[in-house]
């Protein structure tokens, strides 16, 4: 009996509201369409409740933060558990020792598994480039300290958020771990040099997927919110490497795609990654 799961992920559009809960009717809409079409699991992008607002320095940030057992969070779980859909949830988290960006794993039941804390906390300032912003997560968020995997929907799932992506250290420990999908929320833009941006885009999605053997499923925000002009393009990759399914760059847009989980262990048999590592050789990495 072949293993199949089917994975949505939301591509939303920009927040132009400072309150969290104005996001909750898309985020319903999103789930009863995702329902409708068959999902298992359903991904939302990186933060998508608030505008992106680590892009700026400001004092009032509190309100785009929440306890991952608040009303907004629970509101938005009671509706995917009535459709019997899982759920990673991204959001600024207000934890007892510290602010996170998140995405809390809810099975189709309701019952929260776990939280994945981003690790890798970007820090830059504005380039001269026209419509360049800088990035102040780390005025804002607290590192994760781990790399969990979590039992979903029949399925070994491990989440990347955003900048995680392009440290191919992470998803290969996942991969380690026995992820067979890493979910990708991502909140990406085309500021600065739209061109080489939006071309560059799928690369780490892609070369993630290829060379740990694993689905790759990430959910991107699109449109403009601010000096930002997220790029959509969310996409669905499979263990070969190949896009599955994309979103285009313009409208919201839900991904759903059935996939074949069998794909994964053939592909680490064919391609045996985990078999030729040199470990011994690595130890720059982790010094």
């Amino acid at each position: 009996m072949p293993r199949t799961i089917t994975v949505a992920a939301a591509q939303t559009g920009p927040v132009l509201s400072e309150d969290m809960r104005t996001m909750i009717p898309t985020a319903l809409r999103m789930i009863e369409q995702a329902a409708a079409r068959g999902a298992e699991v359903l991904t939302f992008c990186e933060l998508f409740l608030s505008p992106f607002f680590p892009n700026r320095l400001r004092a009032d940030f509190d309100a785009y933060f929440t306890s991952a057992d608040s009303d907004i969070m629970a509101e938005i779980i009671r509706a995917a558990a009535r459709h019997r859909l899982a759920l990673v949830l991204p959001f600024g988290e207000r934890a007892r020792d510290g602010l996170y960006n998140s995405a809390m794993i809810v099975d189709a039941h309701g019952r929260t598994l776990g939280s994945y804390h981003k690790t890798h906390i970007p820090a830059y300032f504005p380039g001269d480039q026209p419509g360049e912003t800088g990035s102040y997560e780390r005025m804002y968020f607290t590192p994760g300290k781990d790399l969990p995997v979590f039992d979903l929907a029949g399925c070994r799932v491990g989440v990347q958020i955003c900048n995680d992506r392009q440290f191919p250290e992470g998803s290969r420990v996942l991969a380690l771990k026995g992820a067979e999908i890493i979910f990708m929320p991502i909140c990406y833009s085309v500021y600065g040099d739209p061109e080489h941006r939006a071309e560059a885009w799928e690369i780490p999605l892609r070369a993630r997927a290829f060379e740990n053997g694993v689905y790759v499923v990430a959910a991107n925000k699109v449109g403009d919110e601010g000096v930002r002009r997220h790029l959509g393009r969310s996409m669905i990759v499979s263990p070969e490497g190949r896009v599955l399914a994309a979103a285009g760059t313009r409208e919201e847009e839900l991904l759903v795609q059935t996939l074949d989980l069998d794909a994964v262990a053939f592909r680490r048999k064919r391609i045996p990654w985990w078999r030729d590592r040199r470990p011994d050789l690595y130890r720059e990495l982790v010094s």
